[in-house]
């Protein structure tokens, strides 16, 4: 099919798309190539002129239209509109102008990394004048929105069965035997068989706050994984191809996930201009689009533990400072770096440091949805969410079948960790845990993930916690009152603290 700047007379796109960034350009061919009309407009007329013109053969066909009055008037009822463009003021400029041209019940999607909150706020405000939206998250990267994303839509169940053949049909598949995502797409030869990564998440804005956990936990797994190179790099001297290949091998096991998968290539990979490890002439400073910082804020708002993620993110902030550690690094003393055992067994026990703490920050992320749900309201069912990341987002994993397998067998599960499968895989590998960050520890080198990952599993399995101690001190320095191990849940006391040289406190 042709594709063309105005539309064919008479025929009706499926569906339009706003902003024609490389996400919205990959998204927009994606739907094309399972054959659905698409309509497309870019407030710069020239890009999205370009961009019809240099995709003119998809399955479905691309229309451009100069005007949003142009791309609402190609479009079949009830019209379907996504945007594409940046979070924020740029989504609600967009929203607003939409708003003026649309008819009731037509369906507004935001494809966008939008906080939860604004997405709730969206859509409280659009059904108030009879317009649906959808607030959908979208992981996978330029790849995942070009040939299978996973997707996380939020909204109203009604109007999103007027979505859900297209979110089906373009997101990534799985092989619902194996749990194993199914690659091999191509422009214009799409994957068409398999369990799409599509789901409806729940109502306003659950899409957006799972895909905003979702990246968090993808924090966590990346920092995790720079913890495990850099002690093979720095304790063992492991050269970048060397650290590639055990990378690789990891991927043939239990820890086969995209991730692990890109690590190894990265680290074999050469610098085109030196010839030298690519890894080691990237400067050493991490930047950050906010999902982590969110995902972090809003453990800390609910009262959720969410140390693993949150370690993610200041690792990031740490790294950000570089003049600074440059100078301390001529200031501050610690140990030489000098490793003493079987490095091969050591090896071993940093890929079960890395298992252990993923599965701890899984359990977090998981943990925070749950606190979810009960503070907005919403009813979501893990198994299928664990399902939908299985293939197409950043954080795809083989492991995720497991998750999947463990909310099955229980949907009210409180922790991962209570889980017979990952308890048991926890109890065999945790020795070699302990030994990782120990042996860390005492030669100075920062595993932040894998360390605050092994304390929050010490502090979820211990019966008393030293906070006893923490509430004595703020009722002696503040009147903030405790409770008592032998008195019942909910019932407050103090003590009037003599403190020489001030007067007893009278509450």
């Amino acid at each position: 099919m042709t594709a063309t700047i105005m539309p064919v007379a008479n025929k009706k796109s499926d569906i339009g798309l706003i902003g024609l960034a490389v996400m919205g350009q990959n998204l927009a061919l994606n739907i094309a190539d399972h054959g659905f009309r698409t309509s497309v407009f870019n407030r710069t007329t020239g890009t999205m002129t370009a961009f019809v013109q240099k995709n003119p053969d998809t399955p479905g066909g691309l229309i451009g239209h100069r005007t949003l009055k142009a791309l609402i008037g190609s479009l079949k009822r009830p019209r379907k509109i996504i945007i594409m463009v940046k979070a924020g003021a740029a989504t609600d400029a967009v929203i607003n102008g939409l708003v003026k041209l649309l008819d009731r019940n037509d369906i507004i999607i935001d494809g966008g990394n939008s906080k939860w909150t604004d997405t709730i706020r969206r859509e409280k405000d659009l059904k108030a004048q009879g317009i649906r939206f959808i607030g959908s998250g979208v992981s996978g990267g330029e790849e995942g929105a070009r040939f299978g994303p996973s997707v996380m839509p939020g909204g109203d169940p009604v109007a999103y069965r007027h979505l859900e053949p297209i979110w089906n049909a373009i997101s990534a598949k799985v092989d619902p035997k194996t749990g194993r995502e199914i690659e091999g797409a191509k422009p214009g030869k799409p994957i068409t068989w398999g369990a799409p990564c599509a789901a409806h998440i729940g109502p306003n804005g659950a899409g957006h706050y799972v895909k905003m956990v979702h990246n968090g936990i993808e924090y966590g797994d990346m920092q995790m994984i720079c913890e495990a190179y850099d002690l093979m790099k720095k304790l063992l001297g492991m050269s970048a191809p060397e650290t590639g290949k055990v990378f690789a091998k990891w991927n043939r096991g239990m820890l086969d996930s995209f991730l692990i998968e890109i690590t190894a290539d990265i680290l074999k990979h050469k610098d085109p201009t030196t010839g030298k490890p690519f890894v080691d002439m990237v400067l050493d400073t991490a930047g950050q689009k906010g999902t982590g910082k969110w995902t972090s804020i809003n453990a800390l708002d609910m009262g959720t533990p969410a140390p693993t993620v949150a370690e993610a993110v200041f690792a990031r902030f740490v790294s950000a400072v570089k003049p600074e550690r440059v100078a301390a690094s001529k200031v501050l003393k610690g140990p030489k770096p000098k490793f003493k055992g079987n490095r091969k067994k050591f090896i071993k026990a940093i890929h079960d440091a890395l298992y252990c703490s993923k599965i701890c920050s899984y359990a977090q992320g998981f943990q925070l949805m749950r606190y979810a749900q009960d503070e907005y309201n919403w009813e979501l069912d893990f198994a299928r969410i664990a399902q939908i990341w299985r293939g197409g987002c950043i954080i795809r994993a083989v492991f995720l079948q497991k998750i999947t397998e463990a909310y099955k067998r229980n949907p009210k599960l409180a922790n991962l960790l209570l889980d017979r499968h990952f308890n048991q895989t926890v109890q065999k590998a945790q020795k070699n845990w302990r030994h990782v960050v120990a042996t860390a520890a005492v030669n100075g080198i920062p595993v932040p993930t894998f360390g605050s990952s092994l304390a929050y599993y010490d502090s979820y399995r211990s019966a008393r916690l030293p906070q006893n101690l923490l509430q004595g001190q703020r009722d002696f320095f503040g009147a903030h009152t405790y409770e008592r191990t032998d008195k019942d849940r909910g019932q407050f006391y103090h003590i009037d603290w003599p403190v020489k040289g001030r007067p007893q406190l009278k509450v």
